[in-house]
């Protein structure tokens, strides 16, 4: 079966911090489209308070049987990629990216650092015909109250 693909590439800041105990933090703050060069990370920007790294060479692929973890995504007032990231060396150094809301919290759940960042409208329409060819939200079904079910009358 053929996945669809998107050639990504995040970015990551560091911040620094007025903090005797950290001097410090980083964050993903963004996805582009991936501009195809190195996947080596390189500068965005850098001064004394911040600077931005630019890591390309992500694939965000879609699985038909994560459909409708992308659709929980889409319906969210605010859809987002999520970025699981790890510290080596001094640097953040993202390791997967997905939209899906499941693979996420596997990550969180095996303690992994994920950040989520907005999902951007090019991205976001990919996803969404990606979504309508692909999931059918099962029809809600009433189920009656145990108290009511084998209850004898008569």
């Amino acid at each position: 079966m053929n996945h669809p693909v998107f050639a990504i590439a995040v970015i990551m800041e560091r911040r620094a911090l007025a903090n005797r105990w950290q001097a410090q933090t980083w964050e993903a703050i963004g996805v582009i489209p991936d501009p195809g060069d190195a996947a080596i990370p390189r500068v965005l920007l850098q001064d004394s308070a911040r600077a931005q790294w630019l890591h390309g060479g992500f694939a965000l692929k879609l699985y038909r049987d994560e459909a409708e973890n992308y659709y929980l995504n889409l319906s969210a007032a605010q859809p987002c990629v999520f970025i699981a990231w790890r510290m080596e060396e001094d640097m953040a150094l993202p390791k997967f990216v997905t939209v899906s809301y499941g693979e996420a919290a596997r990550f969180m759940d095996a303690s992994e650092q994920v950040d989520s960042v907005p999902l951007p409208r090019d991205l976001c329409d990919w996803l969404g015909e990606f979504v309508n060819n692909n999931y059918k939200p099962e029809p809600k079904r009433r189920s009656r109250p145990p108290s009511f079910k084998g209850a004898k009358r008569g």
